[in-house]
């Protein structure tokens, strides 16, 4: 079994940070740095060590999609063994799809969407349909749960939701 490093205050401090904190400015992680007494660097150094040790997946602004204008949907598809990589690499490939994994079910393949239209999501579940004989289920959301969870890396407390 892995041993969990031991984080130091300052990098538990910054990983509390980067979760919902991170400065709106030209030079984020500069900022970060003063704020921890840090070089920027140093701030950048620490996050590309959490991220190849797996501690950050990703980093990133998060916005409200129906406000910008845009459709989302989830989709499950039905694709056989043989048909997985030329399915999966398709759909990996398309810039509205933003999450694609397998799953143990008759519907293996799920994968969700998000385009200008409705009409632009139906083409591409219809393009994968048409392209590689694949049932494909359409289910849009019918009511929104924003989920919002921050951990609390310097310890005494539990995740903040």
């Amino acid at each position: 079994m892995d041993k969990v490093p031991i984080l130091t205050e300052v990098e538990r401090a910054l990983l509390n940070e980067v979760q919902s904190g991170l400065p709106v400015d030209p030079e984020p992680f500069r900022v970060l740095g003063e704020k921890f007494g840090l070089s920027e660097a140093e701030v950048l150094a620490m996050l590309n060590r959490f991220k190849e040790a797996g501690y950050i997946r990703r980093m990133g602004a998060i916005f409200d999609s129906r406000k910008l204008g845009y459709v989302s949907t989830l989709c499950a598809a039905k694709v056989s063994e043989d048909q997985l990589k030329p399915v999966s690499d398709y759909i990996n490939q398309l810039t509205e799809v933003t999450h694609n994994y397998l799953r143990e079910h008759e519907y293996n393949m799920w994968f969700t969407g998000i385009a200008h239209s409705k009409e632009r999501l139906q083409e591409i579940i219809q393009d994968l349909e048409t392209r590689f004989g694949v049932q494909v289920l359409n289910l849009p959301a019918l009511k929104f749960f924003k989920i919002n969870v921050n951990f609390d890396f310097k310890g005494g407390g539990a995740a903040q939701c």
